[in-house]
């Protein structure tokens, strides 16, 4: 009789040729990565072929029972992932409990389940949050922790890194913050893994280079998906977004226009058109071999600098923060060195990827009881980071990408009585920063 067996993220199927699979002399047995288990299993089943299945090794584990209270739209998501057979991507705001759908996707699935995460503070944030729904200790593979339970969370690093180990011991695997597992090293988790229950959960299923077409295959298909607007007022607060204008003093001015002249001159002398990400991902590679490309792109970078970092944004930032005096603020910047201007000019604590976790995490409690009603950050708290309730939010400078602006948005959507949340964006007028901000805004 065949014997199904997993090897170091790979199914085993011995003689027998099932879909995906390749012969492996040193082994004498056909070979498919973990992900094409439940194919293998259909297969052998429609076929008639007799085998015994050894792939899974669930740890022991109590029935799953959660104590939480779901919202309509949580209970709607986990309803369309059931009905796509317990595989699939759901999309829903920042802020809106994501971490509630995959408490209840274990629960209906009543298995050993790994919950992937992509920082150590998420890994914290969902051991916590797990195991005062179910009352039980819940392992932890990151930060230098190797503890495994019937629900374990792991970054995406450890996850990769221990697959052989990890792969065929949870039926259920979580991948929160899914858009990163396109990437090149991460997708190689959802292949290595043989978990034939998957949940992706995110607040913006697409990426920039187009990656997230690979998710079906990775996770499943997009099964649901709610809109910031469509839930602001009811489940989010209302909110909404504006955008201030500055002129560039004149020497920043100068100094812009004549560094956009050498990278628009380039574009022109080369014929070349910037239409989309892929065009100018092409120029990226350019540069590597073209010295006169990686001077184009090195005076575009020097521009752009100089549009985000204005002196004339740090004058409206005060009349800003003045009007709005003890309001929750939080203050994002594409640079961490903006970030320590607006600390060190307005006295404002800040938080980077460089300030040390216990800083950070006093920075936070203090935000979060009062203390301080203002915090200025780069993108570190973009994604991975429960930040405390806050109602006014400004952008002084960040990418054109959709998934930060609906990130930075969503830290400011938690409902709280009547609030309305307010996202400023502030811009350099007559620059490239004006197309940078309409295109981000596409997101909301």
């Amino acid at each position: 009789m065949l014997i199904l067996r997993y090897e170091k993220g790979t199914v085993l199927s011995g003689n027998v040729r099932v879909p995906h699979s390749s012969w492996d002399s040193s082994a004498k047995s056909h070979r498919s990565l973990a992900i094409r288990y439940p194919e293998i299993l259909r297969y052998l089943r429609e076929s008639g072929i007799q085998f015994e299945d050894r792939v899974l090794d669930p740890p022991h584990h109590p029935d799953f029972r959660a104590e939480v209270v779901p919202r309509s739209y949580q209970l709607e998501a986990l309803d369309s992932w059931l009905e796509s057979g317990m595989r699939g991507v759901v999309v829903l705001p920042t802020g809106s409990g994501k971490t509630i759908l995959g408490i209840l996707a274990i629960q209906e699935a009543n298995c050993p389940a790994i919950v992937v995460v992509p920082t150590i503070d998420l890994m914290d944030q969902w051991r916590i949050r797990l195991s005062s729904a179910f009352r039980m200790e819940v392992g932890a593979y990151g930060g230098g922790e190797s503890t495994l339970g019937p629900l374990t969370v792991a970054t995406y690093d450890t996850a990769y890194l221990r697959a052989e180990e990890l792969g065929n011991r949870f039926p259920l695997i979580i991948f929160d913050e899914v858009h990163h597992l396109p990437s090149a090293g991460y997708s190689q988790i959802a292949e290595l893994y043989a978990s034939p229950y998957r949940l992706g959960l995110t607040a913006t299923y697409e990426r920039e280079d187009g990656l997230h077409s690979r998710l079906p295959d990775l996770v499943g298909p997009k099964v649901y998906e709610r809109k910031v607007k469509e839930m602001a007022g009811v489940h989010l607060a209302n909110f909404r977004i504006d955008r201030v204008h500055v002129d560039l003093p004149p020497t920043e001015a100068g100094e812009y226009l004549k560094a956009m002249g050498v990278y628009r001159g380039f574009l022109k002398r080369r014929k070349l058109r910037m239409r989309s990400p892929e065009d100018f991902k092409r120029l990226v590679i350019m540069s590597g071999r073209d010295p006169e490309a990686r001077q184009a792109l090195l005076a575009r970078m020097r521009a752009m600098e100089v549009a985000l970092n204005s002196k004339s944004k740090l004058e409206v930032l005060r009349r800003i923060l003045e009007e709005n005096r003890g309001e929750r603020t939080l203050i994002f910047t594409h640079h961490n060195s903006l970030v320590y201007a607006i600390s060190s000019t307005f006295l404002i604590p800040a938080i980077t990827h460089e300030t040390p976790k216990d800083e950070r995490s006093r920075i936070l409690r203090k935000f979060r009881e009062g203390t301080y009603t203002v915090l200025v950050t780069s993108r570190v708290l973009d994604e991975g980071i429960d930040v405390p309730e806050a109602s006014l939010g400004i952008i002084l400078s960040g990418t054109g990408s959709k998934r930060e602006f609906v990130q930075r948005l969503g830290r400011l959507l938690r409902k709280s009585g009547k609030k309305e949340a307010r996202l400023i964006e502030i811009v350099s007028r007559l620059t490239d920063e004006s197309r940078i901000s309409s295109r981000r805004r596409r997101g909301v």
